[in-house]
């Protein structure tokens, strides 16, 4: 009686396993999508404006001026505790210094010039202006491949001032070179944001969608980090006969199965990752104490970015502390003893570029809604959940937001035709190692197209 019990208990258990995995892999529907939707102010107009303007960036004077006399009359900072560095935050010694380099030596007028020289260009798409940067290759004899850029919070298209004329540069032992578009995500850089709620990363992606189209791109390859690469992976799910390949430097998969695998990894990690990669994600309680220490300003703005968007657009010195200070972070989460808090990582001028393009915009309440539209519509959690076939690249630096080992990325990337980490580098990866990023993009899409070759 014993052993027949415990068998049909064995077979229940079993039987509840095996539903329990069926259910977690189950993909979502697809939710419908409108390439149309409206964002601009006011009702959509009849004929919409399908022109593509030149666009020139101008820190002009008035705000520069208005810019340098809110950072030379700040009040004075309330100084770090005895024997902290940044534990605690930004170091306001640190962050003196950093304003007074900003309002005495930044020289806005070359910063500009650096920056114009790409070529700029603006275009309507579904009602916002949407900016992007364009660059054709040079070089002759090499297929050309067209890649759109996506960046992520707080930055913009600027961030991939390094990385771009490496990309259009012909580079030996490969075929091929990439004409690319970097775009600013609206509410981002020089894009207009909207004033309608329902703009999440998904609705992102059919603007990008619009504007590849429009610029004669029915099929291309894309390249992103943080809030981009969310959008680029939507992409790649809903619309995955336009997207070539997909090369990301923050690779997630966000499906209800890849929760469980990371608690059944933490049983046993050596049998899913490779052990020098560990310490990324294991113990589970490190990963967690990380989180509640770094994941403060991600819960404010994914709940009320409006609030703390009133003091950050009106005080410059706050901007640069609260923007520069997660950068560091995201750069090194492990220098936190030390003044700079892992700023150092990248050039100071590139931080400030960053900043200034933020403040002369006035965009930070509209580039941190996203958090908050990204966690209020079922149909960015019905999409996180559909695996996409999309052959896909991912390259892993060390201090990255998120660390997910192969084994969990393929349940998001069924075609994961390349995985590289590194033990250097972090977040802001094109500013950070910028040639890094460069050769793996390049050595990743010849992967992608030695895979479509022989799919």
């Amino acid at each position: 009686m014993l052993r027949s019990t415990l068998f049909y208990g064995a077979v229940v258990a079993l039987g509840i396993g095996i539903g329990f995995k069926v259910y977690l892999l189950r993909p979502s529907p697809l939710p419908p999508m409108d390439f149309d939707r409206w964002w601009g102010d006011g009702p959509q107009p009849e004929d919409e404006d399908a022109s593509i303007r030149p666009f020139v960036i101008v820190f002009n004077e008035s705000m520069v001026e208005d810019l340098k006399s809110r950072l030379r009359n700040r009040r004075p900072f309330t100084p770090p505790l005895y024997g902290a560095q940044s534990q605690y935050g930004m170091n306001t010694k640190y962050l003196d210094e950093l304003l007074t380099y900003w309002s005495d030596k930044y020289n806005f007028t070359e910063r500009a010039e650096r920056l114009n020289k790409f070529s700029h260009y603006k275009t309507t798409i579904q009602g916002l202006d949407i900016h992007y940067i364009h660059v054709k290759p040079e070089g002759k004899g090499k297929k050309v491949l067209p890649l759109l850029m996506l960046h992520g919070w707080p930055s913009s298209s600027k961030e991939f001032d390094k990385v771009i004329p490496m990309l259009t540069t012909p580079k030996d032992g490969y075929e091929f070179i990439f004409e690319v578009i970097a775009a600013d995500l609206p509410g981002f850089g020089f894009s207009q944001g909207t004033r309608k709620p329902g703009l999440s990363p998904l609705q992102v992606g059919t603007i990008m969608s619009n504007l590849m189209r429009r610029l004669g791109h029915n099929m291309y390859y894309i390249q992103a980090g943080d809030w981009g690469s969310q959008v680029a992976t939507h992409m790649t799910t809903f619309i995955p006969h336009e997207i070539l390949g997909f090369h990301t430097n923050m690779p997630v998969s966000s499906r209800p199965i890849s929760n469980v695998k990371y608690i059944i990894g933490s049983l046993f990690p050596n049998l899913i990752m490779d052990e020098k990669y560990i310490n990324r994600i294991y113990p589970i309680r490190k990963l967690f104490d990380y989180v509640l220490r770094e994941s403060g300003y991600f819960h404010l703005q994914a709940t009320k970015p409006d609030t703390i968007g009133v003091a950050l657009s009106d005080s410059p010195a706050g901007l640069a502390a609260y923007t520069l200070e997660k950068i560091g972070v995201c750069s090194n989460r492990h220098q936190l003893n030390t003044p700079h808090g892992g700023i150092e990582n990248i050039d100071r001028d590139d931080l400030l570029d960053t900043v200034t393009i933020v403040w002369a915009n006035e965009c930070i309440v509209t580039s941190m809604r996203i958090y908050a539209e990204a966690f209020a519509h079922a149909d960015v959690f019905m999409m996180h959940n559909i695996p996409t076939v999309v052959p896909t690249a991912a390259i892993n630096f060390k201090h990255e937001v998120v660390y997910q080992p192969d084994w969990i990325l393929r349940d998001k990337f069924l075609n994961l035709v390349r995985s590289t980490t590194h033990d250097f580098g972090g977040h802001f990866a094109a500013m950070q190692t910028p040639k890094a990023l460069a050769d793996d993009v390049f050595e990743s899409v010849k992967e992608i197209i030695s895979f479509r070759l022989n799919y």
